[in-house]
């Protein structure tokens, strides 16, 4: 989203050469967000999300990119990249790798209901469980390791009390890579933005920059973090149990993800937390950028640190 590397038509009109979409038509930049450059693109033959990535290196692209297209054939609600005409999902533009991607007609909803929470939940266990076939694997970029280095990055901009609450949480997570639950690819970054919708179906599945290997559990925490919250950092128990309960009856929860899910729901709000303080001190240029506000998720730390929030008790199918 924020654009970092500006692309003029005359830019794109000689990269889509390559591709079989027709000419370009109109080229939109997209403002929000902030890890990438994305611009809306549309060709006599159709409407794509353009993305220059700032950050990803060109050697772990066919992880996202390959993730999509596996996802797209297994009939999840995700778009598809658009190959060129050598069949590559990829190649540079303006010195950036960049891929094509069918755009999805649908919008995000920014205070999701419980039926919405409901068809995410579900939607997300049709991708954990379609990902279980593709093969590729890719460390987690934004784990354990991560968090640790980005909080010595962002330590000297922090009150006594944040730097309490952040030493506090990172000592505690600090057997959070030896659990031992499902692992696969996950979407690691399935907020409210990231889920195009028809009225109360889920349309598409976007923005697949953050994705990796990891606990498919610690996706589940990622996305109720955000979808669930109530609005003060604490979490809304109906939205809980909706999104929660939808997962569950396509892909049924093991005991141990239920119960470590209290830690998932810490981890995932130290992990967005690091990197909103992050972005907000140590801000890359851009020229349109957008930066999330931390505080939020500091609010959400701290409530998931004190409040120990279980997962709901399912009742249409008997406890592991």
């Amino acid at each position: 989203m924020s654009v970092y590397t500006p692309v003029s038509d005359e830019d794109l009109d000689a990269w889509l050469a390559r591709y079989a979409v027709g000419a370009l038509s109109e080229l939109q930049p997209i403002a929000a967000g902030i890890e990438n450059t994305n611009y809306f693109v549309t060709t006599a033959k159709g409407r794509y999300v353009l993305t220059l990535y700032e950050r990803l290196p060109a050697e772990d692209l066919p992880f996202y990119l390959n993730m999509m297209a596996h996802l797209a054939r297994s009939g999840c609600a995700v778009p598809a990249p658009e190959p060129d005409r050598s069949g590559a999902l990829f190649s540079l533009l303006n010195g950036k790798p960049a891929s094509l991607v069918a755009r999805v007609d649908g919008a995000a909803v920014e205070r999701p209901d419980a039926p919405h929470c409901r068809a995410v939940g579900a939607a997300l266990a049709q991708l954990h469980l379609a990902a279980q076939k593709y093969r590729a694997r890719l460390a987690n970029k934004r784990g354990p390791a991560w968090w640790r280095q980005a909080a010595r990055a962002v330590r000297p901009f922090l009150t006594p009390q944040q730097d309490a609450l952040l030493q506090a949480e990172l000592a505690f997570q600090q057997g959070f890579a030896k659990l031992r639950l499902p692992k696969g690819a996950i979407h690691a970054d399935l907020f409210c933005d990231n889920v195009l919708f028809h009225g109360e179906r889920v349309a598409g599945i976007i923005d697949f920059g953050f994705a990796a290997t990891d606990f498919l559990a610690y996706d589940i925490a990622i996305a109720v973090n955000d979808w669930c919250d109530d609005g003060g950092g604490g979490l809304d128990g109906a939205l809980v149990a909706a999104f929660v309960g939808g997962y569950d009856a396509v892909r049924p929860l093991t005991g141990e993800e239920r119960s470590r899910w209290p830690d998932l729901l810490r981890a995932a709000a130290l992990r967005f937390w690091l990197s909103r303080l992050y972005d907000l001190y140590l801000p890359r240029p851009g020229e349109l950028t957008h930066a999330h506000d931390p505080s939020r998720f500091e609010r959400i730390l701290a409530d998931r640190a004190r409040a120990t929030p279980q997962m709901p008790a399912l009742a249409d199918r008997p406890q592991a």
